[in-house]
């Protein structure tokens, strides 16, 4: 209502009253497993493979998930989220690869930053830190590398590099390392050590010379032909000679350093490298070498003469690790780090760590995916295992509270059948032995697929084949709608080499009136799925939810009407309201009708809205409640189709 004080013309904006509801996702994979790396217990967002290499380690013949995953991604999945969940005990823990750096001579040798791999696993023992003092203030700042490497023997290969530049563990500084580095890095996480101070800094690699001022023309023209002690690793120590030059002609560090170079080089047979820092000479040793440890030291002395005290690098002498690996083994100190923990990847997820917690904060397990906004279609391969299908009571346990979390989030049930089980009979016994997991919001399909394996030479293995459906479900629905049946010709298992059962017709017309969706292998069509029904899908049954594509679009609506219509609450609760809400939700029916969701030739046929005084009487008025029914005409799918041929006798 426009406030008036005034003679004139006065403009308003009116609302509308149109509040566009739109449809949710229906094909967003949660997948529960072992994987290599990667967050515990956190649900993560990936869109490929090449994000799930990334983030959990790509394909592990320890994780039925991981192949789940790619056979997801390659039947038309789009968007996933994954749960790493393991166990542990004391003989097989789970732990993160760490290490202890200690400061330069400056800051004693204290214990200053604590360094540990970004996640549990085995993974991290592969990590590698290097420190050095290149930065705009040589004598406060320090520079951090983490190098990953595909293994932790000598010709490891490096895979990925990370360089965080100009640090201080001054915690009022912008460029504070604990934060730098935490906010940045995908490798590592960072905290300050027991006796970490505003002044100090980890030590750097490598025999890093320290010299208080620039050496004087006499001192550098005294070290022209003079010999040095080196040894590298455990090597014997040599004798390294300097060549001989014109006095004068040799005047800063950086026109010696190719000279202490050449010296060592030639003297150790090794490529062992030199750099200026500041005014500080870092020795290096080869990288290359097949004796190559990352916490080899090189250790440099007087020989013939003070050339090494001269040079600065006898001062450092336990400050030269050439590489700080995480998860090292050895049990004391090593010249600037002390040994921390050993990453190590615990045991395969049972039922306990599968089902996880609510009891603490954040959930773990299943429950960790009431982070996410909104997720569709739950996988749980590990549940099918071989070890974990020797005890029902494993498999009754994660697939009942699976059902019951999906029934509470909206979302729709794969389950899987364990690998012995490969008849038709097997199948039926399997799924009477555990009855009580019918349910309208759960699938079964039977039998377990087989696919190439690149992690071993491409051979045959035998994989769940919830991953595969999960692909399929969200192809069709992408390219069809949810409310077509995942299954027919186009429901083709890309990837698929063979299946571990060949179904014939009259196997088929045993299992499906029995709610276990077939996968068969065709002539000309290849290996599709042959089935479309929910586990309450049984002709004894008689449920209303019989068919997938029918529950999975009801939940879609459910969930689409759930989030589409918050903007009632509180409204004035009356017949302007109502009116309202019939023309949101009949306009979102109606643009659902118009793709085919529903049957009927007419809108009045497909679905209908009522919100009204009828359905909101007086007292849910004093309650403060408005009923709003909504009904619809669901496609049920040609399961059987029948064909009627007959002669015409006479003539036509």
């Amino acid at each position: 209502m426009a406030q008036v004080s005034y003679p004139g013309v006065y403009i308003q904006e009116v609302s509308s009253g149109v509040h566009t509801i739109s449809s949710v996702g229906t094909s967003i994979t949660a997948f529960i497993d072992f994987f290599r790396e990667g967050p515990m217990n956190l649900p993560v967002e990936i869109f490929g493979m090449a994000d799930f290499q990334r983030l959990f380690g790509g394909l592990d013949n320890r994780s039925d998930a991981s192949y789940a995953i790619a056979q997801y991604f390659l039947n038309g999945g789009g968007a996933a989220y994954v749960i790493r969940v393991a166990s542990s005990d004391l003989t097989h823990p789970l732990s993160k690869a760490g290490v202890i750096l200690k400061a330069d001579a400056s800051g004693g040798g204290a214990s200053v930053l604590e360094v540990s791999a970004a996640s549990e696993g085995i993974w991290g023992n592969n990590l590698r830190v290097e420190v050095d003092y290149n930065t705009t203030d040589p004598t406060q700042l320090f520079n951090l590398s983490v190098t990953r490497y595909d293994g932790p023997g000598a010709k490891a290969r490096p895979l990925g590099n990370e360089r965080y530049l100009n640090l201080t563990l001054d915690s009022s500084k912008p460029r504070y390392a604990i934060k730098v580095i935490n906010d940045g890095s995908k490798l590592i996480t960072v905290k300050a050590g027991a006796g970490a101070t505003a002044s100090n800094r980890p030590a750097a690699n490598g025999t890093l010379g320290s010299l208080a001022v620039a050496l004087t023309q006499a001192q550098l023209d005294g070290v022209s032909g003079k010999k040095i002690s080196i040894k590298i690793g455990a090597a014997a120590a040599v004798d390294a000679t300097f060549d001989t030059w014109v006095a004068g002609s040799v005047t800063t560090l950086t026109q010696l350093r190719p000279l202490l170079e050449k010296a060592i080089r030639v003297a150790t047979a090794s490529s062992a490298t030199v750099d200026v820092v500041g005014l500080n000479l870092c020795v290096t040793s080869s990288r290359g070498s097949t004796s190559f440890d990352p916490v080899e030291t090189v250790v440099i002395a007087d020989s013939g003469g003070p050339t090494a005290t001269t040079l600065g690098l006898t001062t450092a002498s336990n400050t030269n690790v050439q590489q700080y690996p995480l998860g090292l083994a050895a049990g004391a100190d090593i010249a600037a780090l002390k040994k921390s923990t050993v990453g190590a990847d615990g045991l395969l997820p049972d039922a306990s760590a599968i089902i996880g917690s609510q009891a603490v904060t954040p959930y773990t397990g299943m429950y960790a995916l009431d982070r996410v906004d909104l997720f569709n279609i739950l996988c749980i391969p590990r549940a099918a295992a071989d070890d974990m299908a020797q005890n029902d009571a494993n498999v009754t346990a994660i697939y009942s509270a699976a059902l019951a979390f999906c029934e509470l989030k909206r979302a729709f049930l794969l389950i899987d059948v364990p690998s012995n089980i490969n008849e038709m009979q097997e199948a039926k016994d399997w799924l009477d032995k555990f009855a009580s997991l019918r349910h309208k919001n759960a699938a079964l399909y039977f039998p377990r697929t087989e696919i190439p394996d690149p992690a071993n030479e491409f051979r045959l293995r035998s994989v769940a084949a919830s991953g595969t459906m999960a692909g399929i479900y969200a192809r069709t629905d992408s390219q069809r709608g949810v409310w077509k049946a995942p299954a027919g010709i186009e429901a083709v298992l890309n990837g698929v080499a063979q299946l571990d059962a060949r179904l014939t017709d009259a196997e088929n017309g045993v299992l499906n009136p029995l709610a276990i969706n077939c996968l068969r292998t065709f002539p000309v069509y290849g290996n599709i799925a042959w089935g479309a029904r929910t586990l309450v899908g049984a002709d004894q049954m008689a449920s209303e939810w019989k068919y997938i594509p029918i529950r999975r679009l009801a939940l879609m609506l459910e969930e689409s009407l759930f989030r589409g219509t918050k903007w009632v609450v509180f409204e004035p609760n009356d017949e302007p309201l109502w009116a309202n809400i019939r023309l949101n939700i009949g306009a979102y029916m109606n643009s659902l009708f118009r793709q085919g969701a529903f049957q009927g030739a007419t809108p009045k046929e497909a679905y209908f809205v009522k919100c009204d005084g009828e359905t909101t009487n007086e007292d849910d008025r004093n309650k403060g409640i408005v009923n709003i029914q909504v009904g619809f005409a669901p496609l049920k799918p040609a399961e059987f189709v029948v064909i009627s041929i007959q002669q015409i006798a006479g003539d036509l």
